[in-house]
Parts: C-alpha cells; structure tokens; sequence
C-alpha cells in the first residue's frame, strides 16, 4: 500500500456481519494501491471536521455494496493489468453527487478491466455539497487532477500517457461528461509539474448519465447537490455538458435504458445531439430494459449486459489498444 491507508476500509467490510466472511471478502475485487490527489487537505477545505465514511449497503447473500458518503481525502484506487496493452481508464462512480458508490459501479468494472490488460482507476471524487469552497467545480478539479496524475506517473504503470480513457455512471456520468468538455477549465490552482500536463481523456464513456440541468429532464438530487437549491441559469449552462460540447471534445460511447426512471433517457440522446452537432464521434446505445444503476451486475440476463463488450470493440476502433483503425 503507497500514499494512502485502506485498512479503514478493509477492516469495516470485513467486521460487517451481513457478509460471508473473511473468504468472500478475498475474493471481492479489491485495488492493488490508492494514491491521494493531493499531497496535503484538497483545495477549498472549509470544514476540518469533515471525514471519510463509509455506509455498507450489502444485503444478506447479495453482492458487496458500499458507497463514500463523506469524502475529505479524494483519491485513486489502482487496479494494475497483469499483462498490459498500454491502455488506462478512469472509472467515476454515481451516487448523485451525495455519495460515491465503492463496489458495484467501481471495483467491479476496475477488476473487468484489468482482466483484459487495462489498467483501471476508481477515482474517489469530493462531494461538492459537503463545505467546499468552489462547490460545483470540485469533482471536476479531482477528474482533471487524477487524469494528469495518471499521465505524470504512466511508466510507473506501464500504460502510455496518451491513451487514457473515462468511464463514469449516473452522477458520476456527469462528471465524466463534464471533464470531457470543460477538460482545460482552470478549476484549481496548480501545484507540481503533473499540471502542466492535459487533463483531455481520449475516450469518454458516460453511462446513463446526468446531463441536464434545466426541468424537466433533469435529475433535481444530482443538480441541487452540484449547485444548490437556487442557481442562476449561467450556472445551468456552465455546468450542463450538453451546452459545453465544442470540437475538441473527445470521441463518446453512450449507454442509456429507456426504462430509466431516475435520470431520463433524454439526457444521453442530448449529449448525443450536441456532439453530432459539433462533429464529434458518437455511438450510443439504449437499451428497453435496465431502470437506473445498472453497472456491470444489475444488467445481468439483459441485452444490456452487452454494454461493456460493446464498449471495449468501440474504444479499440479508436485506438485505445494500440494503432487506432480509425
């Protein structure tokens, strides 16, 4: 373990009495490493009481559910690939920007991933609401940070600087279509040579994501968690990606099930709309069944199981494997 200590972490899955044990524990994917974002308190620190929590969700028999509830130390849990192809992605989870869940939209698609020689990291993004000082920038500060970390330390990972990719869910999808639009905002100051560095992914993956900010399509948690009960309409427009799309924005994958009755399919066919409409490359796929929250487990025994297959031929086709066919 370098930079950060998990055995917080560790120890309360393990003591959990709704798991199976200290055998099942082992065998749930678990990250190699974590790194912190920041060498001291992440910038915009206003509450020193602030904390890192943990709420263990699990239910009896299910698969392992937790999720971040409180977040004072953001940071990137690695999952090196065995066998490298050069690749990295950088995975946000959801959770309404209230929470960020840990297992079944992070750990879970980390551990596909480095099966198939990519190496993954789960970002652990701060949550705006929580007495930060520029609230609705501050997810966006940790994506851009952890992308030009993960560049800075590539040959420490074995994976080529240039090929970094994004995958985020739900709010964390929003994030992942916010630091594919606004990737050159300047949202912190720097503080060591990894900022000099371009915080651009080359691949964007937002699933099923929160993309506007208006009625009544939005997802109103998500939006007020992001920017308060009372934003003026600039901020609605600074902060949807849909209005931030512009030529340089990366190539990206859409997944969407029409039966979403959390965030509303609209939001992805918008994102869709903005990107055709600047020439940006797209494909989507929506799905008739799925709901909300799918990731990798809730999709089982559904067509929409495919998606990551899906995704992985698309993101070959644009290079993030070796030479791009495209």
């Amino acid at each position: 373990m370098t930079d950060m200590d998990r055995r917080g972490l560790l120890a309360g899955a393990l003591a959990s009495p709704i798991l199976a044990g200290a055998a099942r524990a082992a065998a749930d994917p678990a990250p190699q490493t974590s790194i912190r974002l920041w060498p001291n308190d992440a910038p915009g620190l206003q509450n020193g009481a602030l904390t890192d929590h943990i709420v263990d969700r699990t239910i009896a028999g299910g698969p392992r559910d937790r999720a971040y509830d409180s977040i004072r130390t953001p940071r990137l849990d690695v999952f090196p690939a065995e066998t490298p192809n050069g690749a990295a992605v950088l995975i946000t989870p959801g959770g309404g920007y209230a929470r960020v869940v840990i297992d079944k939209e992070g750990y879970e698609l980390a551990a596909w991933l480095q099966a198939r020689g990519i190496t993954a990291f789960v970002l652990f993004y701060r949550l705006p609401a929580q007495g930060w000082a520029d609230p609705a920038d501050t997810p966006l500060a940790d994506a851009q940070r952890a992308i030009r970390l993960i560049r800075a330390r590539a040959a420490e990972w074995r994976v080529d600087p240039a090929r970094v990719a994004t995958i985020g869910f739900s709010a964390g999808g929003h994030l992942c279509a916010d630091g594919c639009t606004r990737f050159d905002r300047r949202v912190y100051a720097p503080i060591d040579a990894a900022d000099a560095l371009s915080a651009r992914p080359m691949l964007a993956a937002p699933i099923y994501p929160v993309i506007a900010m208006e009625s009544p399509i939005a997802h109103t948690a998500s939006r007020a968690n992001l920017l308060g009960h009372h934003a003026v309409p600039a901020d609605l427009v600074e902060h949807a990606p849909d209005q931030q799309v512009r030529a340089d924005t990366p190539p990206c994958f859409l997944v969407h099930a029409e039966d979403d009755g959390t965030v509303p399919v609209e939001n992805s066919v918008r994102f869709r709309a903005a990107l055709k409409a600047a020439g940006v490359p797209v494909e989507m796929h929506l799905f008739e069944r799925g709901g909300h929250g799918f990731g990798l487990r809730g999709a089982a025994h559904l067509p929409a199981a495919g998606w990551p297959d899906l995704w992985h031929a698309w993101a070959a086709g644009h290079g993030l494997f070796g030479a791009s066919a495209r």
